[in-house]
């Protein structure tokens, strides 16, 4: 809601603010304010268009005016000679810079809305279906979409639609989730793809424009800014830390997925993310963005578009949770990533991991929290050997271990030993509640590698 200050109140000639009471000066009632039309989440978009008309009052003619003494037959309004814009999308060669008009011809029908409809279970045990919306662009003409990993999480359903209204069922072919990217297919042929640019050319202080469609209502909106930082790392709400560019452009929900476009109208970037306040406040930070560089995940996206996930990434087999830094003085236990399940199938297992051993660094590189092993997994790739520091028992030991490939079954695998782990600490709860029970190491979060 906008509350109004002393810039909306009348003011008297000096520049005072004027107390008002009571009806306004005219006794004609206003126009019936319009209903709001509610939208299915409930969630209410107002849109205040604000026009202030500014008049000059100089000289004789300034007092005549201000006194009534114009007649209508003196009084003229000046009208703009301004020739309608020409946009001439066979401009768009990806070689000579263009206009932002321009890109957003060229390349708004590239960029699609996305709905999802996510099915989960309540406390009761009933399903509850929820909506999620994003954005996306084709990257190809026979209807490949890319677009954020987190825009179609457990989705059960997802939908694309196109400015010129037509709306697509959308598979999903394969997502990466800790590079947030997933591709999206499309039975349709004939699509203008985008032209993928160069994210290590763009230079901080160029300009950029971004499509998308904001809290999924203001459908195919562009925003425009510059890029004001690069190579920026941002730790997401899942704990993942991410490479991005920083941006100046208007990001807001629903734009996640969106394409970033430099003014050669490349893409050179995917929207992901707005810094906001903390979770105790309605604050949010403005002029903060980030979008995903695009040559951060060329390789990946092909990788999926033809074997439906990213091959040659590392995998462990096992599933782990930070030891806190309190715990680890309480009990002299050294910080690390505490190992919570082991795939007996894994390298993991082969190279004698165990479960409750405590990996502290990776080829002589210290790991204090599951985060930080993430980080140092991503430097190899399966196949590579790597030697782990692990303590047991309070015993100091070396580990040799040879990564696997992360295939979709062993995710799969992964998962379902996750879930598994999941519910044997709830059952732990639930039979310990009442007891004096303490666990030294709290609400754990395992993460699966």
């Amino acid at each position: 809601m906008y509350e109004y200050d002393n810039h909306n109140r009348p003011q008297d000639p000096w520049g005072d603010p004027i107390e008002t009471t009571g009806r306004p000066v005219s006794e004609e009632p206003g126009p019936a304010e319009p209903r709001r039309k509610k939208k299915g989440a409930g969630k209410l978009v107002a849109l205040c268009l604000v026009c202030a008309i500014v008049g000059g009052i100089a000289g004789g003619g300034g007092v005549a005016a201000a006194t009534g003494a114009f007649s209508a037959n003196r009084t003229t309004l000046l009208e703009g000679t301004r020739p309608a814009t020409v946009v001439e999308v066979s401009n768009v060669t990806g070689k000579d810079p263009l206009t932002a008009p321009e890109i957003y011809a060229a390349y708004v029908g590239s960029t699609v809305g996305i709905t999802t409809e996510i099915v989960t279970t309540n406390g009761w045990g009933q399903p509850v279906s929820q909506a999620a919306a994003g954005s996306g662009f084709v990257i190809t003409d026979d209807g490949y979409i890319l677009t954020n990993y987190h825009v179609i999480e457990d989705a059960s359903s997802i939908q694309v639609s196109f400015i010129d209204g037509s709306t697509y069922d959308a598979e999903l072919v394969g997502g990466e989730s800790e590079n947030d990217i997933a591709v999206l297919k499309i039975d349709a042929a004939g699509l203008t793809p985008v032209v993928i640019g160069d994210s290590d050319n763009v230079k901080v202080g160029e300009q950029v424009v971004a499509i998308g469609n904001p809290l999924g209502e203001l459908t195919y909106s562009m925003t425009s800014g510059i890029i004001s930082a690069k190579d920026r790392s941002i730790t997401m709400e899942n704990g993942e830390v991410m490479n991005m560019i920083q941006t100046d452009t208007a990001i807001n929900s629903g734009n996640s997925g969106g394409p970033l476009f430099d003014m050669y109208g490349q893409v050179i970037g995917i929207t992901s993310a707005k810094l906001s306040g903390s979770s105790s406040s309605s604050a949010t930070i403005e002029g903060l963005g980030f979008a995903i560089p695009i040559n951060d995940v060329k390789g990946m996206v092909e990788d999926i578009m033809e074997n439906g996930y990213v091959t040659g990434k590392p995998y462990m087999g096992i599933t782990v949770s930070t030891v806190p830094e309190s715990i680890s003085e309480r009990y002299g236990m050294s910080q690390g990533a505490l190992v919570e399940s082991v795939d007996e199938s894994s390298c993991a297992a082969k190279a004698g991991l165990e479960k409750g051993d405590i990996i502290t660094a990776m080829d002589g590189k210290t790991v204090i929290s599951s985060a930080e092993l993430v980080e140092a997994k991503k430097a190899y790739k399966a196949g590579d050997t790597v030697t782990l520091e692990v303590e047991r028992s309070g015993e100091k030991l070396t580990l040799t271990l040879t990564f696997d490939e992360d295939t979709p079954e062993r995710r799969a695998a992964q998962e379902a030993a996750q879930e598994e782990l999941e519910q044997q600490q709830q059952e732990e709860e639930r039979s310990n509640s009442g007891n004096n029970f303490f666990w030294p190491f709290g609400d754990l979060s395992p993460w699966f590698y």
